[in-house]
């Protein structure tokens, strides 16, 4: 369904529905669509009135995508090691259930993190964003903090980002910068989009530097803050809009692995 016409009855007025949305209040609201920040499948609204069908309509304001869909659950989990990335471990270790029950809708883990490594898992029952945030060739990519055995030299940084050979094919991060070295270990952060499991633990070892401690920092957009291991927490009206923007514009790199 496009835009509607203002003196069309059916729809709702999209100033309503931004601000339903919780983009700002609906004088405000008023004000983005006068002003031509506000799209409509695409296109510029400018007049007032105009009538959206919230759920087939994709809105965007200043480029941003808007949701709509009020059944759409996105939650940012730390998740503290010991806890593996699955709703029911048939093992009967710890798994995600416990951080979820305050949500009655059924939520998923959007990729995983291994028992040991720490840090930013999304949960959502959105399935169309997760496939776009979990596949690999989208590119959308992990920041994660290592510390690891021995002391990395700028060219063991430089190995990393030039690629190294993995018994499941070559693998090279996006970005590696050392944060610093203490006693016989050394904190290094690493930017992937690769999906592979265990990799940055993979990467680390090929290169001499066994991971001692691992936490993901960073999923796209979403960064970790000052989120306590163990909490969870609804994301931002900004947060989700980022994230729905990656996944209206995302098409998939057939370079990316």
């Amino acid at each position: 369904m496009s835009a509607q016409n203002p003196a069309d009855a059916e729809g709702v007025r999209l100033q309503k529905v931004l601000a339903n949305a919780g983009v700002a209040s609906r004088r405000v609201c008023e004000q983005y669509i006068v002003e031509g920040r506000v799209r409509v499948n695409g296109q510029v609204v400018t007049e007032l009135g105009t009538r959206i069908d919230p759920a087939s309509d994709l809105v965007d304001v200043d480029g941003t995508a808007i949701q709509l869909d009020g059944t759409k659950r996105y939650i940012m989990l730390n998740k503290p090691t010991g806890v593996v990335s699955s709703m029911k471990d048939e093992q009967g270790r710890p798994d995600l259930r416990r951080y979820t029950r305050e949500w009655p809708e059924r939520l998923y883990n959007v990729g995983r993190l291994d028992a040991e490594t720490s840090g930013l898992l999304v949960l959502t029952n959105d399935g169309d964003l997760a496939h776009v945030l979990a596949h690999p060739s989208f590119g959308v990519t992990k920041v994660y903090i290592a510390k690891v055995d021995g002391r990395v030299t700028a060219q063991t940084i430089a190995r990393l980002v030039k690629g190294i050979e993995l018994e499941d094919g070559p693998i090279a991060a996006d970005k590696a910068r050392l944060l610093g070295t203490e006693g016989g270990t050394s904190l290094v952060e690493l930017t992937l989009h690769s999906g592979r499991n265990r990799i940055v633990r993979r990467m680390m070892a090929e290169v001499g530097h066994p991971v001692v401690d691992l936490v993901r920092r960073q999923f796209g957009p979403l960064h970790l803050g000052t989120l306590p291991a163990g909490r969870a927490r609804e994301l931002t009206t900004v947060e989700r809009g980022a994230l729905l923007t990656i996944a209206r514009r995302s098409t998939p790199d057939p370079e990316h692995d």
